[in-house]
């Protein structure tokens, strides 16, 4: 398929997508994050979009995005999109990594250690005023903006209810926040906009956050 053939099906589906929603290219390029000039060269055949711009697309337009990756002459993707997948996909460290490792969408440098030296700077944070008030104000605003990229979002509400109740240990409050803390901060080790990779970090940092917990229950002493 041409360039020029392949843009023209990808545009004219944007296009249809658009009228479907009642959404304009300016207010698809306020929810995706995506310049309007950029949206309006893919629809009309101008540019060709690129892989993070079709997650963006197919996120915000409530479509599957294989078929946008196959018009934009991709073919179907070659990782998991979260919100088309079911809730056990954080369930694995190692298979999330290796989803980045067989991904041809950015560079591979990245391990659960990163993460995990993210989460322990986060811990003696989290017990200072300042820590829980980051968490408290942005968490909610946080999970808002993301409207349900993940299947993850679930359970990190589950650690929100979990880190704001009396019945915790100060210790399990520090890993409950860590993880709160790392979903809210802006120094994510790969940026929430690289669809669909862009919270494949705070999957793992879930699962960490999870495990950790459940470690520490296990070794607490019986009454």
């Amino acid at each position: 398929m041409s360039d020029e053939k392949r843009n023209a099906t990808l545009g004219e589906t944007l296009v249809s997508l658009l009228k479907e929603h009642s959404l304009s290219m300016r207010k698809l390029s306020a929810a995706t994050g995506i310049d309007t000039a950029t949206i309006s060269r893919i629809v009309n055949g101008k540019q060709r979009a690129k892989p993070e711009h079709l997650e963006a697309f197919a996120l915000h337009l409530d479509v599957p995005s294989a078929p946008l990756f196959q018009a934009a002459g991709y073919g179907a993707p070659t990782v998991p999109i979260f919100h088309n997948q079911p809730n056990d996909i954080y369930s694995s460290i190692n298979s999330i990594k290796e989803i980045l490792q067989s991904s041809n969408l950015m560079d591979h440098q990245f391990t659960a250690e990163q993460v995990q030296k993210e989460l322990s700077k986060y811990e003696p944070y989290v017990l200072t005023e300042e820590g829980a008030r980051i968490i408290h104000n942005d968490f909610p605003s946080k999970v808002k903006s993301v409207n349900g990229a993940g299947p993850f979002i679930e359970e990190l509400k589950r650690m929100y209810q979990l880190y704001s109740s009396d019945d915790i240990t100060t210790e399990e409050r520090s890993i409950l926040g860590s993880g709160l803390l790392y979903f809210v901060s802006a120094t994510d080790i790969i940026p929430d906009y690289v669809f669909p990779l862009g919270y494949l970090d705070d999957a793992i940092a879930v699962q960490i956050v999870l495990d950790r917990l459940q470690d520490t229950r296990n070794n607490k002493p019986q009454p």
